[in-house]
This record gives structure tokens, sequence and C-alpha cells, in this order.
């Protein structure tokens, strides 16, 4: 556990200069921030760095296919009001980016710390944590990841018997059961908005049953555990029963979810549910997304769905016709160049919107949209776009690197 605060060693101070020089060479080349690169050659110098760096704080993890980043904003925003926090609240979520953001808080209490989901285990090890959120786990970057139930078993293996404190979503039959090997756990019924990963048992393969808000096992009894925090519309009830209001300026049902995750998880650390939720009202935009920029005299809201679970929660977001939505899609290392989840997405959500497709894979994605049966323009790139649609704000949704290029053209 966090408490130890010896002093770095040598090597680990040189680890920390040289991953500082790294990331400014980085910066200075116009190559993104340098938190990569930076931490990759710290953890050369020192590959012990990360479980150094992480010593001195209580450290919570966040993982989960979708909402992680939020999470992470919204729990550090949280857990300020008992300390300094440091974060990787940019997202930089393997070793190496988490090794960057830990360097720059020697002074901090708390680390906050978003992890890509295939190192989460790894991770654990490293920062021996007090706490670890999961959110969910749904198909994403198809030619990378695992199918999700081995990467449940992954987690279940890799965090059995941890001594920190499991925050799990028991909405989610994936998370259940990779918690379930967790000595100590908070379970919070956050909500599951898509299904389409947890229809078999992650134990025994049976069919799930489901009725109404709850889902069990019929062949062996798996089932979802009585939680003791719960979303409930524009609440999150406590375990005494208290209903505490959520008040975001971030949009939807899903980062009321996170807002719920995050509330459970800061009582951990000991704040309060009312001092938490308030705080997190704070909490604008994150990494860009949900800002609304003006652009050739027009306002656009920018909107990141990265995967079917994502999509979805995402058109609910969106004001009816006819308000006009741009959809760039991207298939790069990091969103994952199988392109094939586009037809898990139902795309008929837009029926009656102008639709304007872009990106790099834009005919993939015309294509699904056709086959939808639904009106769109296939366009050059935004500027075209934002020129034919008719007036009124327009919706903007892009997955991870179509929505980099995006903030980079428009200025934000």
């Amino acid at each position: 556990m966090a408490g130890n605060s010896e002093p770095l060693t040598p090597r680990a101070k040189l680890a920390v200069t040289a991953g500082k020089a790294a990331a400014a060479v980085s910066r200075a080349a116009g190559r993104g921030s340098g938190s990569v690169i930076g931490g990759r050659v710290a953890l050369r110098v020192d590959p012990d760095l990360l479980a150094r760096l992480a010593g001195h704080l209580d450290v919570v993890l966040v993982s989960a296919t979708n909402g992680k980043t939020t999470t992470t904003r919204l729990l550090a925003e949280a857990l300020r009001a008992n300390g300094p926090v440091v974060s990787n609240a940019l997202g930089a979520n393997m070793p190496a980016g988490i090794t960057s953001a830990l360097a720059g808080g020697a002074d901090a209490r708390y680390g906050v710390i978003e992890v890509d989901e295939k190192y989460l285990a790894g991770v654990a090890r490293d920062v021996a944590p007090k706490a670890i959120a999961l959110l969910n786990l749904s198909r994403d970057q198809l030619d990378r990841a695992a199918e999700t139930r081995m990467l449940a078993e992954h987690w279940r293996e890799g965090l059995s018997g941890t001594d920190a404190i499991v925050i799990a979503n028991a909405d989610d039959p994936l998370i259940t059961w990779a918690a379930s090997s967790c000595p100590t756990v908070v379970w919070v019924a956050a909500g599951q908005e898509w299904k389409d990963d947890a229809w078999s048992c992650p134990s025994c393969g049976g069919v799930l049953q489901r009725p109404s808000e709850d889902w069990f096992c019929g062949d062996c009894g798996f089932r979802r555990p009585a939680p003791t925090w719960a979303l409930s519309g524009d609440n999150v009830i406590d375990p005494y029963g208290v209903a505490w209001p959520i008040r975001l300026q971030l949009p939807g049902r899903a980062n009321k979810s996170n807002a719920a995750v995050s509330a459970a998880a800061a009582a951990a650390f000991g704040v309060e549910p009312k001092v938490a939720l308030e705080r997190m009202y704070a909490v604008q935009a994150v990494a860009g997304r949900y800002d609304v920029v003006t652009y050739l005299e027009r306002e656009l809201r920018l909107l990141l769905a990265k995967n079917p679970a994502g999509w979805l929660e995402t058109f609910s977001l969106i004001d009816g016709p006819p308000t006009p939505v741009i959809l760039s899609v991207n298939a790069r290392g990091a969103d994952g160049t199988d392109t094939s989840w586009l037809w898990d997405v139902d795309y008929t959500r837009l029926a009656g919107h102008p639709i304007y497709v872009i990106g790099d894979r834009k005919l993939d994605l015309a294509v699904r949209l056709e086959v939808a049966g639904l009106d769109f323009r296939v366009c050059a790139d935004v500027d075209e776009a934002v020129r034919s649609a008719p007036p009124g704000r327009i919706e903007t949704i892009a997955n991870y690197t179509a929505f980099q290029d995006l903030r980079r053209r428009v200025g934000n």
C-alpha cells in the first residue's frame, strides 16, 4: 500500500530526468506531448520506476472499455477535496504514459490513474493501489484486444487476492465475473446499455437470463450481486439509502454512470458523496470531448465514439432531426485496423438527420449507412461537410484518431 515516502534512488532520479528530457525533445519536434516516449526512456533507465514513483501515493486505478478517461477526470476532481492529485488526465494509459504522469507527482497525495485494459493486472502489481474501479467490458479494437471473456479472465486471474478495494459495476456480467476473485468488492448498480457482449455466462458459457434489470445464469447460478451503491435517475444512492443528486456539465446517462462509480470510489478514500459530486460539476469537458467550438461560423459539438457501445451512448445525446450530424471514422493503429465493428452499430437511430461522412474509412462507413437505408453525403473533409450542412448546431461524432484530427482542424 501507499505510504512509502522514501526518496528516489539515484537511478530513479536519473530515469525521471532522462524521461523529461526525451519528452521535451518530442514536444520541440512537434510530435505531441512526449509523455509516451518520455515514459519509455525513463523505464528503460529504471524498469522499477513506476513502483518507485507510486510509493508515496494512495493510488486508484480506473479501467474499462468505455468511460475510463471521463471517470478518471471526475474521480480526480473529487479526491482533490482531500489533497493534491496526480493523474494521467489526457489518457496516456499504458505503463510509459502512466510513468510520465506520476513523474510529475512528487508533491501529490493521491494518484488517479487510467489504465488500458490489457495492462491493468501488471500496473496493479507495480503500484499496489488502494482501490481499483472497473466499469465495463465490450468489443473494441478487434485486431488488438482479446475477446472480451478472455480479457475478463485475465483480470480475474491478475487481480485475484488483491489488497485493493475493487469498485465494480454489478450490471456488467463480465465485470462481475472478473471482480469476483477479489476479496473486497464494492458493487455499484451503474447500468449497462450495451448488452451484446454479455448474453452468455462468463463462468460456464450458459445463456444469461435478464429479467428486468437483473441477470443470472440458469445453468450454474452465477448471478448479479446485490449492489451497495446505485445510479437511480439523476441520483446516486449510497449504502445508507440516501439519494445524492448528480449535477454534471457533461451530458448523458453514461456520464451519470461514471459519476456514480466515481462517488463510490471517492468514498473509499473518505470523501463524502455530497462533496465528491459537487466537485464533479466543475468538469466541463474531458480531453476535448463534449466541447462546443465555432468553426466556419458554425457551432460544432465534438463527440467521441470508439466502439459499438460508445456509439450507442453517443446517439442518445443527439437531439432529433433536423440536427445535422458529421460522422468520421479512421482505422489507424490506435483505433484498431478492423472496421467490421461498424456492422454492430445501429445507425438507423440517425434516420431523418442530414448525415455527412468523412475520415480515412469514409467509404466503409458509407456502405454501412447504405445498407441501413439512410440518406447521407460523403465529403472530402470536415470543411466540405460543415459548408454542406443545413443551419443549426452540428453534432460531430468520431472515433479515436479521427477525433484527434478534428480537434486539430477546428482549433480545439
